[in-house]
């Protein structure tokens, strides 16, 4: 009998270890569903809600007389930019106006969404070791990845489909049709992403390159769509260029106008392409191993690194550096626009003209906002470089470091060091190439410092957010969140706070709006004393906490 038993437990095994490559995928999937039972509907609700947070607003702050002057608008480009091309503005509805000046910052959600689920269950288990043992199982090759994907598609749709039903039962009053097409763009961008991240995962052995290289592709993309519907709201030449990125097929959908569906279906398209893509690129590499070759190191480590300031230089180096090619080529491409910008200002609206400075002041208005939008993707790469530390402490790749004779408070300060001077190396990189744009465009070069000048003055702001995030990694890296929740608050605030007509105590609560937009506006010293020194007093009370809190190694 026991030699029956142990013959059918053998035949099993085997029946088992001869499975595909997407054996074990149903059991690694609901693992994956425990481990995100908060991070699941955090994501989901914060998307959604915020859409119907935006129905709801518009249309109880709003009247009709307020709402048709925003039809000035669609004649802007930097409505472009930040919104889209704005369909049906010409015969304004609270829905229409949601969807073209709120759809945009949506669909970047759901991108890094899908980003950071896909790295946070690949490659990060490959980098800690932990897909080594699920892997010593009965486990195929392709399983880990086909569930995060599944995760990834469940979380998107799940998103659009709550996104659709709250617009519909918003004051708003939106169409269900429109609603529900609105939802759906935001989920085939989100699975778009899902696509890029599952196939730069496989790129290289280190989460935080694949994230960032992910992330360059949503930089490229929304730049790509900027330039496009930037050009449509002119009609210009370059409007095709929209049809180039993932963020703006759903844009052309044009819910509540037009209510196409047949754009999503690239998006669509696309994903399965990259996971196809993502699958081949996994069958060429080693378990936790990058397409791409490491390259050798020397044999002895050069002088200069030897201290925890060079080490956090060396490993954020590669981030600065892709940074560094996106922030200058967007700065010269967006200073390009400056020359349209003046030669349009007699044709637009007065309230466009109005916000912008007035006729005279356009130019000076147009390149002090970019220097604030700038800022916003600058505080973007801040927060993301505290995130990695969480990479660096659960890799036990700070026990390491730790181990030596380096301090806690002298390792977290020396990143943070590095953190902010680059943070400063980039707005001054994007200030020269916007510097150049505009200079260039308008045949006066007498802007070209001023306009750099004003990009770099805004880092103030960028340091605030990273002290905070410091001082949230400090207490514990799970409540890092918080500094992208003040973060996205703050950039709302920004960009659309003088639309809605907000008081100015509500719009004192974002951090970019305490310098001035240089050279429209006065530098205010004082707001940058301010600013910098709140965000010192938050990274030392974080390196402060950190030395009394227990590392997190799983």
């Amino acid at each position: 009998m026991s030699a029956v038993a142990e013959r059918t437990r053998s035949e099993r095994r085997e029946s088992a270890s001869s499975g595909g490559p997407l054996t074990g995928t149903g059991r690694l999937l609901r693992f994956m569903l425990r481990r995100d039972r908060v991070r699941f509907p955090v994501w989901v609700l914060a998307v959604s809600i915020m859409a119907a947070y935006f129905s709801n607003v518009i249309a109880l702050v709003m009247d009709e007389e307020a709402l048709n002057a925003m039809t000035a608008f669609a004649a802007n480009p930097i409505m472009g930019l930040i919104g889209g091309p704005g369909f049906g503005f010409d015969a304004i509805t609270v829905p229409r106006f949601v969807v073209g000046m709120y759809g945009t910052s949506l669909m970047l959600g759901a991108a890094f969404m899908s980003i950071t689920t896909i790295s946070r269950h690949t490659r990060v288990e490959e980098q800690t070791g932990r897909a080594e043992l699920i892997r010593a199982n009965v486990v195929g090759r392709h399983a880990p990845l086909a569930a995060a994907l599944v995760v990834a598609a469940l979380m998107n749709i799940v998103m659009a489909l709550l996104t659709g039903l709250t617009m519909m039962s918003s004051a708003a009053e939106p169409a269900p049709a429109g609603s529900l097409l609105f939802g759906a763009g935001l989920g085939a961008a989100g699975l778009a992403f899902a696509g890029v991240a599952a196939v730069t995962v496989q790129l290289s052995p280190f989460s935080r390159a694949a994230s960032g290289f992910a992330g360059l592709v949503l930089g490229v993309s929304f730049v790509v769509r900027g330039l496009g519907d930037m050009s449509a709201v002119q009609n210009g030449d370059l409007a095709w260029l929209s049809w180039l990125s993932p963020l703006g097929w759903p844009q052309q959908t044009a819910p509540f106008t037009n209510d196409d569906w047949w754009p999503l279906l690239l998006g669509v398209a696309l994903f399965a392409l990259l996971v196809a893509l993502a699958f081949a690129l996994q069958s060429r590499r080693d378990l936790a191993a990058g397409i791409l070759p490491d390259r050798l190191g020397r044999a002895a480590a050069p002088g200069w690194l030897r201290g925890p300031l060079s080490l956090a230089y060396r490993l954020q180096r590669p981030s600065i550096a892709g940074w560094s090619i996106a922030m200058l080529l967007g700065g010269v491409t967006f200073g390009a626009f400056t020359r349209p910008m003046a030669d349009g200002a007699e044709g637009m609206p007065e309230q466009i003209v109005g916000i912008m400075g007035g006729a005279d002041g356009i130019v000076e208005g147009y390149v002090g906002f970019m220097g604030v939008y700038f800022a916003m993707m600058v505080a973007a790469f801040a927060i993301i470089s505290v995130q990695s530390l969480r990479a660096e402490e659960q890799g036990v790749r700070t026990e390491a470091v730790l181990a030596t004779g380096v301090g806690r408070s002298a390792w977290l300060l020396s990143w943070t060091l590095v953190t902010a001077i680059g943070s400063l190396w980039l707005l001054a990189l994007a200030g020269v190439g916007e510097g150049i744009g505009a200079a260039a465009g308008m045949n006066d070069w007498s802007m070209f410092w001023p306009v750099a000048f004003g990009h770099a003055a805004q880092v103030p702001a960028v340091w605030l957010l990273l002290g905070l995030s410091v001082g949230l990694y400090g207490v514990s890296p799970r409540i890092l969140g918080l500094a992208w929740a003040v973060f996205i608050v703050g950039a709302l605030l920004s960009l659309f706070g003088d639309m809605l007509d907000l008081d100015d105590v509500v719009l004192s609560a974002s951090p970019f709006r305490h310098v001035g937009e240089y050279p429209a506006e006065n530098v205010s010293w004082a707001g940058i004393a301010v600013l910098t020194g709140i965000g010192a007093v938050c990274a030392a009370l974080g390196a402060i906490v950190f030395r009394r809190r227990d590392l997190t190694t799983a």
